[in-house]
């Protein structure tokens, strides 16, 4: 009798089965994601000499990967596949029509060598870096005068390492002002999303002259003790969305910024029509979400919505000076929980960092329409601290239907004002005579939608 299955039949079967189950793998690793722009073609930082063992710098791969990628920017765009390993790397570019994708057990690693940071002229809205004056140093990953890039994974990782920045800036040595972790200049349609970042050896995310922005599902965490790690920093940018993302940081959350003192004026780029949801901030020493302290080329419509502060110093923080002109306007924030919070409203008018000792005192800063409503908060120290500039009356701030339980020692007064000026509406603790109440007002919330918000994501693989 012969056998049921040959040899020869068997092999076949072998085969057909070896093939459905590389077509079951090869399945699996592929991870699929929401972007502005998917890619027709796709790499891996391997295939450029990238070695993912923590301790090989893998700087010239990412540069040479982002070269020979950018040459494909007019036939469909590029991603760069960083898979699971350690990928030390010094600073580096990105290109038009490009993603960098960072797989779920990637970890970029910022080099802790200097000489891997090209110096770069300081910001033209700044005049002077904000570590020391000339020059500074290129963030770890930038780009500038770009469109169409994404910078997102399945929640892969990028460390700056900042420990040592933050020990040289503490005892005065930098010469140069730290790099952040992302910083986009001059760009259009950028996305920066499902990441983890930690430790930026001073700001995460540098969004700036740029329009068009998400940034989305982000991870941040830096000590609480760590110098200037803001987490996301629009500047001088329009049309931005910040949703869903959760910081710890040692300084403020969110802050929105448009250059400082005399050269933001000359620059004269504002940063408008934001919108900031879905925010979960821990920051013990300072905002939720900060307008300033660098506003001089305009900040207006705002607009933040659900937002969570946990053991942080303050909500929404407005921050400005004499000498820093331009202004603050048509800010919106409804919908926020706060549980243990020193100040849960702060405006401050005398905060007096300065690029020049020389700025001009007659460059006066317009703090107006200010709209804050629907705020729960529990635990705090000062419901308060509202104070504006002698002659240059903070107006027009409303705030209504706000509840604010104390902590077991709350300050007597609760709510200090100084030349500031608006209404308050069934908030409690009672506000200040400056903003007295006023029955059945209804602070402002815009009901149209930013068109960055009907900004359509793809569904893309890697």
């Amino acid at each position: 009798m012969k056998p049921f299955v040959t040899s020869h039949v068997f092999s076949i079967i072998w085969r057909v089965l070896i093939v459905a189950l590389l077509g079951l793998g090869g399945a699996e690793c592929r991870e699929e994601y929401s972007a502005i722009s998917c890619r027709k073609h796709s790499a891996s930082i391997t295939d450029f000499g990238g070695v993912g063992d923590g301790k090989t710098s893998n700087t010239k791969a990412f540069n040479k990967a982002v070269a020979s990628l950018s040459k494909l920017a007019a036939d469909g765009g590029a991603q760069l596949i960083v898979p699971a390993g350690k990928w030390l790397t010094g600073s580096f570019n990105l290109t038009s029509h490009f993603t960098l994708y960072l797989h779920k057990d990637a970890i970029i690693l910022g080099s802790q060598d200097e000489s891997e940071y090209p110096s770069i002229p300081v910001l033209p809205s700044y005049g002077r870096g904000r570590d020391a004056p000339d020059g500074r140093y290129a963030s770890l990953i930038w780009g500038t005068n770009l469109t169409d890039v994404v910078i997102t994974g399945n929640n892969g990782t990028i460390d700056g390492q900042g420990a040592s920045w933050w020990k040289k800036f503490k005892s005065g040595k930098m010469n140069l002002t730290r790099p952040y972790l992302i910083e986009i200049m001059y760009s259009d349609r950028i996305q920066i999303s499902n990441l983890t970042l930690i430790d930026s050896p001073m700001w995460f995310v540098h969004p700036i002259y740029s329009n068009t922005i998400v940034v989305q599902g982000l991870t941040i965490l830096a000590p609480i003790h760590s110098p200037n790690t803001d987490g996301i920093d629009p500047d001088s940018c329009s049309n931005v969305r910040i949703e869903d993302n959760y910081i710890v940081s040692g300084d403020d959350c969110i802050a929105v910024k448009s250059g400082w003192d005399t050269y933001g004026i000359k620059v004269g780029i504002p940063t408008e029509h934001v919108v900031i949801r879905r925010l979960t901030c821990i920051s013990p020493y300072s905002a939720t979400i900060a307008l300033g302290s660098e506003m001089s080329g305009g900040i207006r419509d705002v607009r933040a919505e659900d937002i969570t502060a946990i053991n942080t110093e303050s909500g929404v923080r407005i921050k400005t000076a004499v000498g820093r002109g331009g202004y603050v306007k048509d800010i919106f924030a409804q919908n926020l929980t706060i549980n243990t919070m020193k100040y849960v409203f702060w405006m401050t008018g005398s905060y007096g960092s300065h690029p020049d000792p020389s700025f001009d005192p007659k460059a006066l800063p317009m703090i107006q329409n200010i709209n804050y409503r629907y705020w729960s908060a529990e635990n705090v120290t000062y419901s308060a601290q509202l104070d504006g500039i002698k002659g240059d009356t903070f107006r027009d701030i409303c705030i209504s239907d706000v509840s604010i339980g104390l902590t077991e020692k709350p300050k007597e007064v609760q709510w200090n004002c100084t030349d500031v000026s608006g209404v308050t509406s069934n908030v409690t603790p009672k506000a200040c005579d400056a903003l007295p109440e006023k029955e059945g007002v209804k602070c402002n919330y815009p009901t149209d939608r930013l068109p960055v918000e009907d900004l359509p994501l793809l569904k893309c693989s890697a």
